[in-house]
């Protein structure tokens, strides 16, 4: 009868249609969460929800044996007409510790730090620490949930030029903002057994965001950062509303490679712009020869993160000269021909030896340098992670002087859904610390834009 054909041709239909979502669901993959346990001992029974303030102190007596151990450091002269090829240039790294030995003073720095609210809370054994500063209430305004997360050798204190922007209202917009320290850095518990690696760091701040009420929000981060958020989208794609990078790469093949053959000479056959030219080649000088020569602490670090940091744990110029020449020259290559290495042209030096701080009165160097060796315990291109393409929204901000240039091409190898690409007119690899303007701008419009603002 007619009917019967209605029913069964609407069954067909139906059933056309779950096939399409179930391939469709299908094709979109996520990295199973898992679970895990990096406490001290055993797992106990129960573990302690709640989430308590915190506030970050000092005492006369560390500051008295921070001054002690810095009167007695062994300088060696630098070569002639050096700047900072051969690393920080000891006789401006003298000026800098005269600076930090007299001017510098840690306690009004501590009151800078706790201007924003800090808190910690128990996941997976570890106390996890971390920052949550709410925008003013304003009428007609939308609240959006966003989570920064830093890299190495920055911190959580990278993002406080950029959190009065992001507060801001902006045309109705406002975020809530929070930024936690990775496991093994600052004030973040460190992680008591082997394989703490990105996917468990991931999944740690998921917990936070869902400990914290929020069943959906955005991500921003650069360095390490990048790749726990990318991978925080792999594995809940669900909750990430959008994905916001300043550092990003992609896999490697024939896609890449045709790149690098044919893009020299007909960028647009293979989807470059002509910036993306400027920035990629001479491929060999600027990408491979330039990462050979500024890679070579990650050789250490992803191997013998131990023996290198007992040093630089027990020796604040050491740890000092150790962590400022990556703010020299990761914010531009060309700092390296600099007697002073272009250090104060960012940065002031209460927000570098601050940093340090950070790193010196916790006690955290070692713990931080062994997330390289726990990312690179096998090869990177065999992980979940790199197999696994991202489908949430996602906004890139290529700046000029980061480390290896990705252009947008590349990057939709792996970042499946790009709705922002914009190329930054300046700054290089700590985006937020260097142009907070700039990087909250675009963070701003790529908002705006998924949420059809």
């Amino acid at each position: 009868s007619l009917i019967s054909m209605v029913l069964i041709g609407s069954a067909v239909a139906a059933g056309g249609v779950l096939a399409y979502l179930v391939h469709k669901r299908r094709q979109i993959q996520t990295i199973p969460l898992g679970e895990g346990w990096w406490g001290a001992g055993e797992k106990p029974l129960s573990e302690d929800y709640k989430i308590y303030p915190f506030k970050v102190q000092t005492s006369d007596e560390e500051i008295r044996d921070l001054y002690e151990r810095i009167d007695k450091t062994r300088y060696t002269d630098p070569l002639e007409d050096c700047g900072f090829q051969y690393g920080f240039n000891s006789t401006y790294l003298k000026k800098v510790v005269s600076y930090w030995r007299n001017e510098f003073d840690w306690k009004k720095q501590v009151a800078v730090l706790n201007k924003y609210p800090h808190f910690k809370t128990r996941i997976e054994g570890l106390d996890i620490h971390f920052i949550h500063v709410r925008p003013p209430h304003r009428e007609n305004q939308k609240v959006v949930p966003l989570m920064l997360v830093h890299g190495w050798p920055g911190s959580f204190y990278e993002f406080y030029r950029i959190l009065p922007l992001l507060t801001q209202n902006h045309g109705g917009i406002a975020f809530e903002v929070i930024c936690p320290s990775i496991p093994g850095y600052g004030f973040s518990e460190a992680s008591h057994k082997q394989g703490f690696d990105s996917l468990a760091a991931a999944r740690i701040f998921l917990t936070l965001m869902e400990r914290l009420g929020f069943s959906q929000f955005y991500l921003q981060g650069g360095d390490w950062g990048s790749l726990i958020t990318t991978n925080m989208s792999q594995m809940k794609p669900q909750c990430v509303k959008g994905l916001h990078l300043n550092m990003f790469m992609s896999t490697r093949g024939f896609k890449v490679l045709m790149s690098l053959i044919i893009g020299p000479y007909l960028p647009f056959l293979v989807g470059l712009s002509r910036e993306d030219v400027r920035r990629l080649f001479p491929y060999m000088e600027k990408n491979i020869w330039n990462m050979l020569k500024e890679s070579g602490y990650m050789h250490i670090q992803a191997t013998k993160p131990d023996t290198a940091g007992c040093g630089l744990n027990s020796c604040p110029v050491g740890l000092a000269a150790y962590l400022l020449e990556k703010f020299s020259t990761w914010t531009d290559m060309k700092n390296r021909d600099l007697p002073d290495g272009g250090l104060e042209r960012k940065f002031s030096l209460d927000d570098l030896l601050t940093n340090v701080m950070i790193y010196w009165t916790t006690g955290s160097i070692v713990s931080s340098m062994r997330f390289y060796k726990e990312n690179f315990r096998s090869n990177p291109d065999n992980r979940v992670d790199a197999k696994t393409p991202i489908y949430v929204p996602t906004g890139l901000a290529a700046f000029p002087a980061e480390l290896m240039h990705c252009p947008k091409s590349w990057a939709q190898i792996r970042y499946r859904n790009i709705c922002s690409y914009n190329f930054m007119p300046r700054g290089g690899h700590f985006a937020a610390f260097e142009e907070p303007e700039l990087v909250a701008n675009d963070v701003v419009q790529f908002v705006k834009k998924v949420e059809k603002f």
